[in-house]
């Protein structure tokens, strides 16, 4: 495996995890569950969110992927 493929599976993977946390938050707030808070599966996405912003930034800058030139 190269490195951009890995950098790249560990994006997607990551947004994955971000959206399965947004929605056991959704499904504790639907469904009144209070032994974990809502706030904790809310916390985990902006924090993975910002995660995926930086690994985004250190990739780009260092070469690993690249940006499409031509988005049309």
């Amino acid at each position: 495996m190269t490195a951009p493929l890995i950098v790249k599976l560990v994006l997607v993977s990551l947004l994955i995890f971000i959206v399965f946390n947004l929605g056991r938050a959704l499904f504790i707030m639907v469904k009144g569950q209070h032994e974990q808070p809502m706030s904790r599966y809310l916390g985990r996405r902006v924090l993975f969110s910002v995660v995926v912003i930086l690994i985004l930034l250190v990739a780009l800058g260092s070469g690993y992927i690249q940006p499409n030139s031509r988005p049309y």
